[in-house]
């Protein structure tokens, strides 16, 4: 059972669905809208983890390249890398191992997020 939901804001949720879709592989769970049609909520989730989208402005300042919001555990990170650059994230560190064991990379989404990708699973 999940206990921790990270949530991020964006300004355009829908644009920010579509774009974690095709760059990141998250699928939406549940999308909720105004009575407009306005979509003002959604869960994404990946294997057995899930962050939350909230409408906002997103990040008021823009993280350090080396401060990671959101830390998204794959099996293989360089096919993950690949997908995410050629959907446009822009990669802020590029696929490296660490004294750990695992495998990462650092990713900066649509509107400045940091999202970090590896094969560390706690």
């Amino acid at each position: 059972m999940r206990t921790i939901y990270p949530i991020l804001r964006y300004p355009d949720l829908q644009a920010a669905v579509d774009w974690l879709h095709a760059a990141f592989g998250l699928e939406p769970r549940a999308v909720h809208r105004a009575p407009d049609g306005t979509v003002v909520h959604v869960q994404l989730v990946r294997e057995t983890g899930m962050v939350m989208l909230g409408a906002g402005p997103g990040p008021r300042s823009r993280p350090a390249e080396d401060d990671y919001a959101v830390y998204v555990a794959v099996d293989d990170v360089d096919a993950h890398h690949a997908q995410a650059r050629a959907a446009g994230a822009r990669i802020i560190r590029e696929p490296f191992d660490t004294d750990y064991g695992s495998r990462d990379y650092a990713a900066r989404d649509l509107v400045g997020n940091i999202w970090s990708f590896g094969t560390y699973r706690p």
